[in-house]
């Protein structure tokens, strides 16, 4: 059986010696490596039925029915005790939503509508009025709307089906309007603090020098390797007006730390331009052991009264792959690592075997994260 490692060999090692080595770090906007603490979406969810369906929905489910009697209790309707409406054309469905930072009262927002029970399909179907929490169980929006669904899910009597995509989700581009704003602080407190995507001293060091040479003055700290803080004057206007100048402030982030990164589910290996190789050889071969039986059947002499017997025949070959002893010199680079791996016929498998034995050897100084 071949190994999923082989098939990745020529791509992967092409595409990494297609890349340019040790390229200097181009400037790139603040904006596009953090984000300003408390400037951040919050997560909403609501419990909710959808209505409409052609016999796809949930059935007798309990927690569906229950939700159909809050549902039509609204509007001064009771269902009878021990009364199970079989709720064929209705589900319950959960329904989620980003409430982005700074949404007033009345703005819009998609939501996405997905089935808690055994519904089938909810393609057709009206959500009706959900409430939307936040993580402190307050509501911030309602949702409402006839949803799209993008799979499809047909089943016939004898138990046969077919489904494409999935037909138990769908979307309401703008189903929820905000209810309640969230309030972020960013006005009153005495400093705006900015994140960085990832952490490194270098680059928060870069970006407080680039606000403090923006503004002219010593405004900006970094505080560790996430965090810059900024001191600001009070008040909404002057804070928003200093927060767009610092997005657009460009800077050159820190080269990223030397990493080899390795799949090992789907055989991709990536080597970034920062990994050096020190002084080292390497050695690569393969050996292949081949056991092939080929049983024969031998037939007794005529009237000897024998009987018919299976002679084993077995053929051992063994097969040694000689490859050439690579020198790798003081600061290798990608590209010499890419020609070198290419030269002796390694594929990914072995190459990971190669870096993890330079690594031991101490030759190479970079991170080996293994997926």
């Amino acid at each position: 059986m071949s190994h999923p490692f082989r098939f990745l060999l020529l791509p992967v090692l092409a595409l990494c010696a297609a890349l340019p080595f040790a390229a200097p770090a181009q400037a790139e906007r603040v904006k596009d490596l953090g984000s300003f603490q408390g400037v951040r979406p919050n997560q909403l969810t609501g419990y909710g039925i959808v209505v409409g369906l052609a016999g796809t929905g949930d059935d007798s489910i309990e927690y569906a029915t229950q939700g159909m009697k809050g549902v039509v209790s609204r509007f001064g309707l009771t269902l009878p005790a021990g009364v199970n409406p079989a709720l064929k054309n209705a589900a319950a469905v959960l329904v989620t939503a980003d409430l982005p930072a700074f949404a007033k009262p009345g703005q819009r927002l998609d939501v996405t509508v997905s089935a808690l029970g055994k519904a089938k399909s909810l393609r057709g179907g009206t959500l009706i009025m959900t409430p939307l929490r936040g993580a402190d169980n307050e509501i911030y929006a309602m949702s409402q709307g006839n949803l799209a669904v993008g799979g499809l899910g047909v089943s016939g009597a004898d138990g046969s089906q077919v489904s494409v995509n999935i037909p138990s989700a769908g979307r309401i581009p703008g189903g929820a309007t905000v209810e309640r704003a969230v309030a972020t602080g960013f006005d009153t407190a005495p400093t705006v603090t900015f994140n960085l995507s990832e952490a490194d001293l270098t680059t928060a060091l870069r970006v407080a020098d680039g606000i403090n040479k923006t503004f002219g003055d010593r405004r900006a700290r970094a505080t560790d390797a996430v965090s810059v803080a900024i001191d600001a004057a009070p008040g909404a206007e002057q804070r928003i007006l200093m927060m767009g100048m610092i997005e657009n402030i460009e800077i050159s982030p820190a080269d990223a730390a030397a990493k080899v990164i390795v799949n090992a589910r789907t055989g991709t290996v990536v080597i970034n331009g920062a990994v050096k190789i020190h002084p080292a050889a390497v050695a690569h071969g393969k050996l292949t052991v081949s056991v092939n039986e080929s049983p024969r059947v031998v037939q007794p002499a005529p009237f000897s009264q024998g009987q018919t017997a299976t002679e084993q025949s077995s053929s051992i070959s063994i097969d040694q792959e000689k490859k050439p002893m690579v020198n790798f010199k003081g600061g290798a680079s990608l590209a010499d690592i890419v020609k070198a791996v290419n030269a002796i016929g390694a594929s990914p498998a072995d190459m990971v075997a190669i870096l993890e034995a330079l690594k031991q050897a101490g030759a190479m100084k970079a991170e080996l994260v293994v997926l």
